[in-house]
């Protein structure tokens, strides 16, 4: 079996060919991160289609940019955030037309904290004043008018003023957050609030809860559960001093009797939901591996992720299946990639 170093490279040799395969294929004329390779029709406004672009999207490859110290690609990344995702609001559309025009008027908080989680860590690696000012100003606005009991929670309807009274935890992003407090975007007891939410939420077996609520102060489970919501709630508890014990054993007993994991799960029989491996769990799995001091295990899933990688030869790089693929399943690679890196 060939070593990890044998997928990887370095830094200076070349560019990874996920990435790429990113700029190359899955780029809008405007700059934007297409959702899917291949163009549809929108069947419902809070789904994305086709060439429509996400603010997560934008936010995990400011996250890839920071990684690998690319201060052009911030930068870029910067002027789209601004120019196009926000424009003259103070907050993030979580969802734009292929050529950047919005038709919502909400955020999505995840992605929120991950931006300004990578422009405060864009502000502290390069010392740009305007990274700073963006995300404080993101931030005092969501702090203003996306608040319930205290909370801000999944999204705001900048617009007709309604929010959510759910708070999913994969929102929940310890390293923004400790980032915010830093700054002194939040304060102590707003950290400490989030922070808590993950320190004490219940478990059932290796899984814990989706979300939330606000208002009745109640986890709620998901019958399937979703791998990589798992595998983000895992990271950010981690970081905030809760291991992820149970998660990983599962995990690394699932490779070891099926050499991988599925995307869903059973929650309570723990078998398989579905019969697809997902690209993006793969390279959560590697980062959260990486996190928790397992690099050999790390190593193991990207063995199998890297497997994945170029199997349809008119897209070198990309994690491409049936003529197609999503953004997440080609970015949460590129991260775990360059963390191994």
């Amino acid at each position: 079996m060939l070593g990890l170093g044998a997928y990887l490279y370095s830094k200076e040799d070349q560019v990874s060919p996920t990435e790429t395969f990113i700029r190359t294929s899955m780029s809008n004329a405007n700059g934007t991160l297409a959702t899917y390779l291949q163009e549809a029709e929108s069947v419902h406004p809070d789904l994305a289609a086709g060439r429509e672009a996400l603010s997560e999207s934008l936010g995990l490859w400011m996250l890839y940019a920071v990684r690998e110290e690319n201060r052009e690609l911030f930068r870029s990344s910067h002027k789209m955030l601004t120019e196009i995702f926000m424009g003259p609001d103070p907050y993030i559309k979580w969802k734009l037309q292929p050529n950047g025009q919005a038709l919502v008027t909400t955020n999505a908080l995840g992605d929120d904290f991950r931006i300004i989680g990578a422009l405060l860590q864009a502000y502290q690696l390069w010392g740009t004043q305007d990274y700073l000012d963006t995300a404080g100003r993101i931030a005092r606005h969501l702090m203003k008018e996306g608040q319930v009991n205290g909370y801000l929670t999944d999204f705001h309807d900048f617009k007709l003023g309604e929010t959510s009274t759910t708070l999913s935890l994969v929102y929940v992003d310890t390293a923004a957050l400790k980032a915010m407090l830093e700054q002194r975007l939040i304060n102590q007891h707003e950290y400490d609030q989030y922070v808590s939410l993950l320190i004490s939420m219940p478990s059932e077996g290796p899984f814990v809860p989706k979300s939330y609520d606000v208002i009745t102060q109640a986890y709620s489970y998901d019958s399937s559960v979703n791998i990589l919501d798992q595998l983000i709630i895992a990271i950010h508890a981690d970081e905030a001093g809760r291991e992820p014990l149970a998660l990983m054993d599962f995990l690394r007993s699932e490779f070891q009797e099926r050499s991988l994991f599925y995307g869903r799960y059973d929650a309570q029989s723990l078998e398989p939901d579905v019969s697809y491996e997902s690209p993006s769990a793969y390279g959560l799995a590697v980062l959260l591996a990486l996190q928790t001091g397992d690099r050999e295990f790390a190593g193991k899933i990207w063995e199998r992720l890297r497997g994945m990688r170029g199997l349809d030869e008119r897209f070198e790089g990309g994690y491409v299946f049936d003529s197609n693929t999503h953004i997440f399943d080609n970015l949460f690679p590129l991260l775990a990639e360059s963390e191994l890196n």
